[in-house]
């Protein structure tokens, strides 16, 4: 038409709350609350969630309850019927970065005759961000990824394969990407056997006008062959500088209907500390602020794509009351919670609790504590004092946030706040 934008009928979105979301935010949920999320996501109407992460729990301990969640996930009452694998339509996701986490993944298919219809890894461009996400050499991962694909296509289930720092690295002196290597590394996944890409903004490097430039190079036969089909490529966007719907925007325009999304727009990388105690994770934090680089928000995704004409297969209204629940039931720290974190940073630092609870009017006195806390931390002969230090500022940062917002996450979901749009295709809900 004339005067429209060119846009597909439909798309299909994938909710990453309680794997993606989750993952970044320095509190363990119980099983039980994830597993609520999920199947109220189900019953809103989407079709496609990722739901655990096989890696080790030494570094992920979010997810060391992987076997208790989808044993849970597949028996449950609400939404167990719904799944692909019980006769239903929702597909389920679990990520395995390396042999052992898809070994994992195969034992409890065996064990329960279901598992993950989908399992994930991935590969970075920038070598650097690649080896200290997965351990390995991109030599050595593509030899393994080619044995995984492998073992788990012969037990009928999908590899996801993840492009990431397409757009650019969080990693210092590896900023700047090629877009090109990023689709030299899509179609050697594909070639591989794996079933589609995600194409990552992991950190929210992008921006729309090299969105639009890279979706048009994998959808040109010329550069990807019989790969240069959208049904196998699917976006990540994060939106650490705001630009995550306008990435969206642009995707879309280029020519891609599949799209990632987590409530309340949290996640990122996981975190490395979680209840006041650290863990391993991934290392230091790429960005000043962690909390701050999640995905684009499910509610305002779903929102955007109708208020356009576009259908998702969700429920609106359902959708955004979960939003709201999410926000104030997950995001808010209850007063137990806050009493643990405070517990184990003063049994970490050496400080009692009532002068950490002074952080709650005034951050003043940081680097007060901080030098306190390393006398009672260090050790004779530590040979890395700045690194304690960093992590001494960063636990009494993230405690000042805490008692301050009173908030595990920022939620970035603008929509559960001002509602839906007055789009002539949403005349009904207002």
């Amino acid at each position: 038409m004339k005067y429209h934008l060119s846009f597909p009928e439909r798309v299909e979105i994938g909710d990453l709350t309680v794997r993606d979301g989750m993952q970044a935010l320095e509190h363990i949920f119980s099983t039980e609350e994830k597993l609520v999320i999920v199947e109220d996501l189900i019953l809103a109407g989407l079709e496609h969630l990722e739901v655990t992460n096989f890696g080790h729990p030494k570094y992920l301990p979010q997810f060391a309850d992987a076997e208790d969640m989808l044993e849970r996930l597949f028996q449950s009452k609400r939404v167990g019927h719904l799944l692909k694998q019980n006769g239903g339509k929702v597909l389920v996701t679990a990520i395995t970065i390396n042999e052992r986490a898809c070994t994992r993944a195969l034992d409890f298919k065996a064990k329960h005759g279901v598992g993950p219809d989908i399992v994930l890894q991935m590969v970075s461009t920038d070598p650097v961000h690649h080896k200290t996400n997965s351990g390995m050499t991109l030599d050595d991962y593509w030899k393994m990824t080619e044995r995984c694909i492998k073992m788990v296509n012969e037990q009928g289930i999908q590899m996801c394969g993840t492009v990431s720092t397409i757009w650019g690295s969080p990693m210092e002196g590896a900023r700047v990407t090629d877009l090109k290597k990023a689709v030299e590394f899509s179609k050697i996944y594909l070639d591989l056997g794996a079933s589609y890409i995600e194409q990552a903004d992991h950190d929210g490097s992008a921006d729309p006008a090299r969105v639009y430039e890279y979706f048009t190079m994998i959808l040109d036969p010329d550069l990807m062959g019989k790969w240069a089909d959208p049904k196998y490529h699917l976006a990540h966007f994060h939106t650490s500088r705001g630009m995550g719907l306008a990435n969206v925007l642009a995707a879309l325009q280029a020519g891609i209907y599949r799209f990632e999304s987590t409530l309340s727009g949290i996640g990122g990388q996981p975190a490395n500390m979680v209840d006041g105690k650290l863990i391993s994770g991934t290392g230091k934090y790429y960005h000043k602020e962690h909390l701050l680089s999640g995905l684009v928000a499910t509610e305002d995704l779903v929102v955007m794509m109708e208020s356009m004409g576009i259908k998702t297969g969700v429920d609106i209204p359902r959708l955004l009351n979960i939003g709201r629940k999410f926000r104030d039931n997950y995001l808010t720290i209850s007063p137990g919670q806050m009493d643990t974190v405070m517990k184990a940073v003063s049994e970490f630092a050496g400080i009692p609790k009532n002068r950490l609870f002074a952080l709650l009017d005034t951050d003043k006195d940081i680097d007060t504590l901080v030098e306190e806390a390393l006398k009672f931390v260090e050790k004779p002969g530590e040979d890395k004092p700045e690194r304690i230090r960093e992590t001494m500022m960063r636990f009494f940062k993230s405690l000042s946030w805490y008692l301050r917002r009173g908030m595990w996450g920022v939620s970035r979901a603008e929509t559960i706040v001002s509602d839906v749009p007055p789009s002539p295709y949403l005349k009904d809900l207002l």
